[in-house]
């Protein structure tokens, strides 16, 4: 059975409520894609409405509260104990070419400890909810990270870095020494969904580099309730400081690890 908790059919609620008027404006995107303008200033309209409900929805379930949204920054609230972290379309440029795989994400973090997540596809709607020490569930089925413990078995997501963004020779040696020794390398484009796909033992481990708090909040709770493990870059634990992500279970983790040092160590 799906958690049912106060908080999380608060998150829920809010994400629901946000993906009916973003699956709209979605089935709009292809409407668009022969204009010459584009639809680029459609899709950031898009998402600043959605971030503007789930803040409405959130603060008035949860006076007091501070925020750190994507579009519109971090909000201090007076209760200085709990911040939701939101990214309102996550995916932005799958929505921007009618592709069907984009994600709300919303985190909940007391006291510096992540400790709420929700995920939510509207147009699949697959919705992933985590909450500390009671487990991941997609929909009402308990998630498992994948138990698989060869490289040559494993599946891999990513992401690539993009236009004037990124450390593209960092990434191009990253591919070149993992590519080799694994099953399958994806790139799906919406770190949220990545991360979930993790807990549900759909991808076998995940990494990528300088992502923001809302791109990975919400798919860490998912991926430890889950029983994965969740670290940055250097194998600690400052994740919310763009310091890169890595995923997996435990046979995997170390290994991902190791690929991905040695890959930097290289000339």
């Amino acid at each position: 059975m799906a958690l049912k908790s106060p908080v999380i059919n608060v998150m829920v609620g809010a994400a629901r409520k946000a993906a009916r008027k973003l699956a709209r404006d979605f089935g709009e995107v292809e409407n668009l894609q022969v204009s010459r303008k584009g639809p680029g200033d459609f899709v950031t309209a898009a998402d600043l409405r959605a971030e503007k409900i789930i803040h409405e929805e959130l603060a008035a379930a949860r006076p007091g509260y501070g925020f750190v949204m994507e579009e519109s920054g971090t909000v201090e609230g007076p209760d200085k104990s709990h911040r939701w972290i939101i990214d309102p379309l996550d995916g932005t440029t799958n929505f921007l070419h009618g592709m069907p795989h984009f994600a709300i994400s919303i985190a909940l973090e007391r006291d510096g400890q992540l400790v709420n997540g929700v995920i939510y596809n509207p147009v699949t709607d697959d919705l992933f909810v985590a909450e500390k020490g009671q487990g991941a569930y997609l929909n009402d089925r308990r998630l498992r990270v994948a138990a698989r413990s060869k490289l040559s078995d494993a599946v891999f997501a990513t992401g690539i870095p993009f236009l004037g963004i990124g450390p593209h020779e960092t990434f191009a040696k990253e591919l070149s020494h993992i590519m080799p020794q694994v099953a399958g390398i994806r790139r799906f484009g919406a770190a949220s969904l990545d991360l979930a796909w993790v807990a549900a033992g759909r991808f076998d481990g995940y990494w990528e580099h300088g992502l923001q708090p809302w791109d990975v909040a919400a798919g860490i709770v998912m991926v430890r309730e889950a029983g994965g493990f969740v670290t940055d870059m250097s194998g600690g634990d400052r994740l919310l400081e763009g310091k890169g992500v890595i995923a997996a279970n435990a046979d995997l983790l170390p290994q991902l690890q190791d690929m991905l040092k040695k890959a930097a160590r290289a000339d």
